[in-house]
């Protein structure tokens, strides 16, 4: 039964997903707002919403591993696997506005995610944990983000298609079937990974940042993919850099306000690759052609990726 709950849940992720893409381009062309902000909030907040549903119980339930775990892995997970997979399908332009803020933003609550959470490495504590009024900072942070975002967004930044794909309310309706579907599909997807991998003796550390981490982030995943192939490559974008702010301020934020979380087999080494996660798109973003993360860029991501699980993997054979 969990190998046919992975099936289930990965059906109703993709269908979801298309589902979801259609319905947030059409939002997008009906107010005029630019597939980059699409993908910023409603794509990126609803294909967020497995790993908010995952850590805010695992908070709840006292499990900070799995509430930190998931976030970290499925950030490393967004980045490298996801806009690297997406960067080989088809290459991911940037923008002046992507470069100059949306890069760097996620950057600073990488940074501050790090001192937050590892007390013991910047001598602001004995116990690596985030307490609730880092947490509360780290969410208002968020709030403080989007809203800027949305304010200083340039229309001309990408061109919106002038032809109508479909009614408002239809439209509505399937951001919001699209997300239903994405959120189911990926829980039914984690429990059966889950149990499968508990099943074979493997950690929850381990299970938070690979499994768990990447089931929560199917729906990022086929929604990225899904948009790329529609030639929509700024909501992808949009959706990865927003679901990565969402994760580690809102989520984070939101469940250290609960319970202080702990940081407990999750190392400096986890975290480093969360900061990484942010600056390599910065760096890509002036090699090679320029202001875009080509095939090569791409396939380099995935490559890192690779490594970084099977590094995970090594450490408890």
């Amino acid at each position: 039964m969990d190998i046919v709950f992975i099936i289930i849940g990965l059906a109703l992720v993709l269908a979801g997903a298309h589902i979801l893409t259609e319905g947030s381009a059409a939002i997008a062309e009906k107010f005029r707002i630019s597939e980059f902000i699409i993908g910023l909030t409603i794509v990126a907040v609803g294909t967020s919403m497995p790993e908010f549903v995952v850590s805010s119980a695992a908070a709840v339930q006292g499990s900070s591993d799995m509430a930190i775990g998931n976030v970290v892995g499925s950030n490393i997970f967004n980045v490298f696997l996801i806009l690297g997979l997406c960067a080989l399908v088809s290459p991911l332009p940037f923008t002046k506005n992507n470069i100059r803020y949306d890069i760097p933003f996620v950057f600073i609550a990488s940074i501050l995610f790090m001192v937050v959470a590892l007390d013991t490495v910047f001598g602001l504590g004995d116990i690596d944990r985030i307490g609730r009024v880092e947490g509360a900072l780290m969410f208002l942070g968020y709030i403080a983000v989007v809203v800027w975002s949305v304010r200083s967004s340039k229309k001309d930044e990408q061109t919106v298609a002038a032809e109508p794909r479909m009614k408002m309310w239809v439209a509505v309706l399937a951001v919001l079937g699209g997300l239903v579907a994405l959120v189911v599909g990926s829980r039914l997807f984690v429990d059966g990974a889950s149990a499968v991998a508990r099943a074979l003796g493997v950690s929850d550390a381990l299970i938070a940042i690979t499994l768990v981490a990447c089931g929560t982030s199917l729906p990022e995943l086929a929604s990225g993919l899904v948009s790329v192939v529609k030639g929509q490559t700024g909501m992808a974008l949009g959706n990865v850099l927003g679901s990565n702010l969402f994760n580690i301020l809102f989520i984070l934020g939101g469940c250290s306000m609960i319970t202080p979380l702990t940081l407990g087999d999750i190392d400096i080494i986890d975290i480093s690759m969360v900061v990484l996660s942010a600056v390599i798109p910065f760096i890509f973003a002036f090699t090679f052609k320029g202001r875009k993360l080509d095939r090569i860029e791409g396939a380099a991501m995935v490559l890192i990726y690779i490594g970084y699980v099977a590094w995970l993997i090594s450490k408890v054979l």
